[in-house]
């Protein structure tokens, strides 16, 4: 027996020793590596506490716990599942303005990237008492301030439940299905503008706002879900491809006592977005982000919430396009803060109520990163930047008159916060490169460090086992001139005399970052474990990526793919130039519009690249969405040859490295077409190529083992053809 189990035992003692030190795709998505996060983190306005969705293992339940900001102290459970039979878990929570009463929502239902219904149950925390809000799944239910009531969305209308009386108002009734939807965005705005509740109270809770999108003319699109039936099914929904009919867009107010409804007069303008609307911190007046079909010119308009009329109190143009943002934020006497690129760096200005600008609060070659808030006390602004440089992010503060500065983090890496209420502390999420995410409360008179909430301890003395190289940060700058950001990671047992392969691996996407001061994402562990393999992987941010000022993110205008792909390829040329490098066989990966480039790449740098991997790709712009694609384009029928000189389609023919085509059957933001089409041009032009397609899936390609089967999949064609 004992002569039975030797081989076994040393079997284990081998991989104890060995195995722990290797990574392997499946331990990397099957979440070995995962950071310990504060999951919904949510800062408290009545008081100063925060408040963070925990899972209890051992309960099998999910519970809601409240924190104080100055000890870290948990003061109390405000609830837990296990105490409601029959309740579900918490997906997410939002709290009425009181703070008394929450809007749980569970066994939520994706619908697209940000959108989905849900079972909702309202909790008064006091009483403890748990009602669930309705028999069917809603959407966006959002409480009026004054807490009575509550506004939500189903099947693309609007309505009002009264909470005390327990009554449904409908405020909307014209709502249909590929047709009319009231306060809940399209596809396009959804996926492109970032939001999908398009309607708001007023601060009186007297009115709501809201868009009403008609998209009957907007052409469809129609994907094949399988779901291993006997026949499978068609999903249709509207989906305005680049110089295609667009919704047609309304803005309305409703007054929820005589249920009246007016319409704002936007007849001045045509083909236009409604970006946002927020209603202002006066009762009365609304606030709209009108934005023209080529979204270089914004109107700002506050509108009268009794007359609905308008009034254009800031207007902003630029050469290539304008970011929206969540940024703007109202003071008590209605002046407001308001960010912008105008001056070349994105920064934050300060204007009255009327639209005059007041000041120019920060400035420099650098960027603001993120707005946190106005401490109206003290006129003291906090925001996030990359004063430190663009890889990196800080934590500021500094006067409303523009003076006054103070650096609220120091450490070189990705600095994050979460302000107390009052101002007085800030929870600070950091990581770098060889920090994994810590959590620690600070004060923010000085930025001192009072405690270390979570630091991921375990995590770092789990990694020591592996042996990891560390990524190396350098410029890199081509035969061009061009200075751009890179990374590098080389085996941990490098050697300078010898040759290795290079596996480049980018996004490349306008405004994106990939080079960054930050702790490993799930897929750096792949890089890692690549290195672990024998190639070096780098990463290099070309021209059109963002947070290095205006004129660097926009200069691909017009022609996405052109400046980009010079760049990965100038960049492969600097590299294959190393000593240590073989240049013959460099690789480039990417997904999305990674994929578009990875492919690109391999096609135009056909003597450079001898293989690549794209995943999701765009092959052709004029398959991909509106907003999107003219934010940077136009459309195609006003440019054409930046469409087409930039289309992988176009450039089948020369194909001469090894090319991997990924993409899931039920994306519906890239179309499995643009694979499809990308895979007939090859055909056309007599060329041999790999493909996987994933049955039902998204954008994401993820679900079950499919993450897994996918990494490994792509492992082994770099393997094979690197």
């Amino acid at each position: 027996m004992k002569h039975k189990l030797l081989p076994f035992v040393l079997f284990l003692l081998t991989l104890s020793v060995f195995g722990q030190q290797k990574i392997s795709v499946e331990s990397i998505y099957r979440g070995m590596f995962r950071t310990q996060d504060m999951d919904e983190l949510h800062s408290l306005k009545k008081s100063n506490q925060y408040t963070v969705l925990n899972y209890n293992q051992a309960a099998q339940s999910t519970q809601i716990d409240l924190f104080d900001f100055e000890t870290l102290q948990k003061t109390a459970t405000i609830i837990d599942t296990k105490d409601h039979k029959g309740m579900p878990a918490i997906d997410s929570y939002t709290f009425d303005s009181s703070e008394k009463m929450l809007l749980l929502a569970c066994n939520s239902s994706q619908i697209y990237r940000h959108s989905f219904t849900a079972d909702y149950y309202l909790y008064d925390i006091s009483k403890k008492e748990l009602v669930p809000l309705f028999d069917f799944q809603i959407q966006e239910p959002t409480f009026s301030p004054d807490g009575k009531k509550i506004a939500f969305a189903r099947e693309n209308n609007l309505y009002v439940y009264d909470i005390e009386s327990k009554t449904t108002t409908q405020i909307t009734t014209d709502g249909k299905k590929n047709a009319i939807i009231n306060g809940i965005c399209d596809w396009v705005y959804e996926e492109e503008f970032s939001f999908v509740r398009a309607f708001d109270w007023s601060k009186d809770s007297k009115k709501i706002a809201f868009i009403r999108f008609d998209e009957l003319e907007v052409p469809e699109f129609s994907m094949t879900v399988f779901n291993q039936q006997l026949y499978p099914a068609v999903e249709t929904f509207k989906y305005p491809k680049a110089g295609e009919k667009n919704s047609e867009v309304s803005l309305h107010i409703y007054d929820v006592a005589s249920k009246d409804s007016k319409t704002v007069n936007l007849s001045n303008y045509t083909d236009f977005y409604i970006a946002r609307i927020q209603w202002t911190n006066d009762a009365n007046v609304l606030s709209a982000q009108v934005l023209n079909r080529h979204q270089d010119n914004l109107d700002l308009l506050f509108i009268d919430g009794n007359s609905a009329a308008k009034n254009v109190v800031l207007n902003e143009k630029d050469k290539a396009y304008i970011d929206v943002t969540d940024n703007l934020t109202f003071l008590k006497d209605n002046s407001f803060i308001w960010t912008s690129e105008k001056d070349g760096f994105n920064h934050i200005y300060y204007y009255d109520k009327t639209g005059k600008l007041k000041n120019q609060v920060t400035k420099g070659n650098w960027e603001v990163t993120k707005f946190y808030g106005l401490d109206e006390k003290t006129n003291t602004v906090f925001y996030q930047s990359t004063e430190n440089g663009s890889i990196n992010r800080g934590v500021y503060k500094i006067g409303l008159k523009g003076t006054n500065k103070v650096a609220l983090s120091n450490e070189l890496g990705t600095n994050e916060a979460t302000f107390s209420p009052n101002f007085d502390y800030y929870i600070r999420t950091f990581s770098s490169v060889i920090q994994p995410t810590t959590y620690t409360l600070n004060e923010v008179k000085s930025g001192k460090e009072l405690k270390v909430i979570e630091n991921n301890a375990a995590l770092a003395n789990r990694l020591k086992e592996y042996n990891l190289p560390t990524k190396e940060f350098f410029v890199l700058k081509t035969e061009k001139g061009n200075e751009l950001n890179a990374w590098i990671i080389k085996p941990k047992n490098f050697d300078a005399s010898k040759k290795y392969p290079v596996f480049m691996t980018q996004y490349s996407g306008p405004a994106s970052q990939q080079v960054a001061n930050q702790w490993n994402s799930i897929d750096d562990y792949w890089c890692l474990m690549l290195s672990q393999q024998g190639y070096i992987v780098a990463c290099v941010d070309g021209r059109g990526t963002g947070f290095k000022g205006a004129a660097f993110k926009k200069v691909t205008q017009l022609q996405l793919g052109k400046y980009e792909v010079e760049d990965q390829i100038d960049a492969a040329k600097v590299i294959g130039n190393y000593p240590y490098v073989d240049k013959s066989r460099i690789g480039i990966f990417g997904w999305s519009y990674g994929g578009f480039m990875a492919s690109n790449c391999l096609l135009k740098g056909n003597d450079i690249f001898k293989m690549a991997i794209a995943v999701a790709p765009v092959t052709n712009w004029r398959f991909y969405d509106s907003v999107y694609t003219e934010r940077y384009m136009h459309t195609p029928q006003e440019n054409a040859s930046g469409y087409d000189d930039n289309s992988p389609i176009n450039f089948a023919a020369k194909l001469k490295g090894k090319y991997l085509l990924i993409h899931g059957s039920a994306d519906d933001n890239v179309h499995v077409q643009n694979s499809m089409e990308m895979m007939n041009a090859l055909i056309k032009a007599n060329k041999q190529f790999d493909s996987q397609i994933y049955p039902d899936c998204n954008h994401g390609i993820y679900g079950g083992m499919t993450r897994i089967q996918l990494f490994n999949k792509m492992t082994n064609f770099i393997k094979e053809n690197l």
